[in-house]
């Protein structure tokens, strides 16, 4: 199985969160696409600062390996102005693909009409400009039900409010990796969360983050159904290694 096809190799940590300056984090995100290029990894995703050097990056060499950036990250909370102010900026600097964070705080307060309106605009901006859209729902913040119930909702939205040759650009996605869980429950991609996701999904693909750290877990989540999987261990998975990244 190739999976580099499946993978969005990820480096989301801020300056601050690793203790480096933004001419190391800038270099980082440029060997992180560097191996992408190198190894056919689909994608790189990147912090919004960083998405205008990288696509240069990409783009003087040749390469389509695809930029996607984080949208309201990590906590969801954004209002859907920002989100928008800050995808737009994401499009204009090159971003192919759009990961936001769904406010899943509103969505367990039972606020549904704020994260539909919130899903349809930024979804609709993201597909006016040919891009991906990814909703991150950080399954380890909600409940099996819960997990079950805003997947469909999500689904449900996606269908009335766009075409059919729009659902394959409309991702639902399991984690930000950032989410603090306690007694050690894990805080990414589970194969229990993922096959919750994937029967309530319908039309939509599905994106496993975090959490997949060998290449059998990566081969099982995709026979499971998962389009993508995003990993700070891409190489490690390419390459038949097992990986202790957190993400």
């Amino acid at each position: 199985m190739n999976i580099a096809q499946y993978l969005d190799s990820t480096y989301l940590k801020t300056p601050e969160q690793s203790g480096i300056s933004n001419e190391e984090t800038l270099q980082k995100d440029k060997e992180l696409a560097q191996e992408a290029i190198d190894n056919g990894i689909f994608a790189v995703m990147i912090r919004p600062d960083y998405v205008g050097e990288i696509k240069k990056y990409i783009q003087e060499r040749n390469s389509n390996v695809a930029v996607g950036t984080v949208i309201g990250f990590h906590e969801g909370t954004y209002s859907v102005e920002e989100k928008l102010a800050e995808a737009s900026k994401a499009i204009e600097d090159g971003a192919d693909e759009l990961d936001f964070v769904i406010n899943y705080k509103a969505y367990i307060q039972g606020d549904l009409e704020l994260v539909k309106n919130e899903f349809v605009k930024c979804t609709g901006l993201a597909l006016e400009h040919r891009k991906i859209a990814k909703w991150i729902i950080e399954i380890a913040a909600l409940t099996d039900a819960q997990i079950a119930d805003l997947t469909q909702k999500i689904s449900q939205w996606a269908e009335e409010h766009f075409s059919e040759n729009d659902l394959p650009h409309i991702f639902v996605k399991s984690s930000t990796g950032f989410y603090e869980t306690t007694g050690g429950k894990p805080n990414g991609a589970t194969f229990e969360g993922i096959k919750i996701m994937l029967d309530n999904a319908g039309k939509l693909p599905v994106k496993a983050a975090g959490g997949v750290r060998t290449p059998a877990d990566a081969e099982k989540m995709i026979s499971m159904g998962v389009k993508r999987i995003g990993t700070s261990s891409a190489l490690a998975l390419i390459k038949d290694e097992s990986s202790s990244e957190g993400y």
